[in-house]
């Protein structure tokens, strides 16, 4: 982003600046997922807050990016590698001198806070058109996904705003077939000798910025070597995938400058909910009711498992809140490739309205069997 166009990325995602990098990501996740394009197919105005919400993250969630933002208001990757900080190590030579040799009025040395100025302005000048490769950086998206597909695994496709590779100049930040040209007045050293009284200097070259060589940049990218791009990716969800498992596809990231690496793309993935199984890590819970009968004589049932039914013994004189283990039928650890158990919690279910034959057997039931089940506890309190 150029330096005249300032935007309160702040503002766009909603948080205060002094926001942890936790509240910076849960309010993009927010906003993601409800302006996602899958979302809003044809809203223009949906895809292109999206793509706003994208850039700030992308700022925000960075410590050094955020960091450059906050001083100056504004943020791009140029600017930052512009040289805003000391120069490189190594990048001027003294020759040997001797302050002596400056005069400064009235017998004051030399006003050294200029001269260092005029050679470290120029070192400045030599990182903000410094040619070299730079990584890409990594792009975290979010994703829902179904109870069941995260249990089972399945494909999902996305549609992820990232900077690709120019293709207009290959993703080398110069234009195709134009190749660089030696700098006469350095011989392509990048470096010039200058003198000040006894001092000598070896800074970049003014004519070529330390380069050595003339590069054309590349219009459609400006020398960068990419440009904002949609991407269309396939991804297989593993089975087994959990809530907030990352999953990385290498080189998906944004694209590098000048011919850089590219940056890796991690997908969060957000596993939605069951009407009757709960998941805890690898393993499934499920409530399951039984009859009054079933509870007192014991019964042997059917339990829906994630993989189809299984066989449960009740055992007779069975409580209401009793849990039992099914083992191994819970959900498949993609690493281990051992499963986790089920746990079946019974609840005892009375009919609403039974008849008066029904009725006629609890009271004959409650007269043969007076014992108290509160006892313990009244005698207690």
């Amino acid at each position: 982003m150029a330096a005249g166009k300032r935007k309160d990325y702040y503002a766009t995602l909603g948080v205060p600046r002094n926001a942890k990098r936790a509240a910076v990501r849960k309010a993009y996740r927010h906003l993601a997922r409800r302006l996602h394009p899958d979302v809003n197919p044809g809203d223009s105005a949906a895809e292109s807050r999206f793509k706003e919400v994208q850039e700030a993250y992308d700022v925000l969630s960075d410590e050094k990016k955020r960091k450059f933002y906050d001083r100056h208001g504004f943020y791009s990757d140029q600017a930052r590698n512009s040289g805003a900080g000391a120069g490189r190590p190594g990048g001027f030579g003294f020759d040997g001198f001797d302050f002596n040799d400056f005069p400064g009025q009235g017998g004051a040395g030399p006003d050294l806070g200029s001269v260092f100025e005029s050679f470290f302005g120029g070192q400045r000048r030599q990182r903000r058109h410094s040619a070299e490769p730079m990584p890409g950086e990594d792009i975290e998206y979010g994703i829902d996904i179904g109870f069941d597909d995260a249990i089972h695994g399945s494909t999902v496709r996305l549609k992820v705003d990232c900077q690709g590779r120019c293709s207009a100049c290959g993703g080398s930040g110069t234009p195709l077939g134009s190749p660089p040209r030696q700098c006469a007045p350095c011989g392509g050293s990048g470096q010039a000798q200058t003198t000040m009284g006894n001092m000598r200097f070896n800074a970049a070259c003014p004519t070529c910025s330390g380069q050595g060589v003339f590069r054309t940049p590349c219009g459609p990218c400006g020398g960068e070597g990419r440009v904002r791009v949609t991407r269309n990716i396939e991804l297989g969800i593993p089975p087994g995938t959990g809530e907030n498992s990352r999953l990385r596809v290498p080189s998906k990231g944004n694209a590098g400058v000048r011919g850089g690496a590219a940056g890796d793309l991690y997908v969060v993935a957000h596993v939605g909910s069951h009407p009757f199984f709960e998941r805890k890590g690898f393993d499934i819970y499920i409530r399951l009711p039984i009859t009054p009968a079933e509870a007192i004589l014991g019964a042997k049932i059917k339990v829906p498992t994630i993989n189809g039914p299984a066989l449960l013994r009740i055992p007779p004189a069975t409580s209401s809140g009793k849990t039992f283990r099914v083992r191994e039928r819970g959900v498949k650890n993609p690493r281990t490739g051992k499963r986790g158990d089920q746990f079946v919690r019974i609840s005892i279910v009375v009919p609403e309205i039974p008849d008066e034959t029904t009725k006629d057997l609890m009271r004959r039931y409650a007269t043969r069997n007076p014992e108290n089940p509160r006892e313990a506890i009244l005698e207690a309190c």
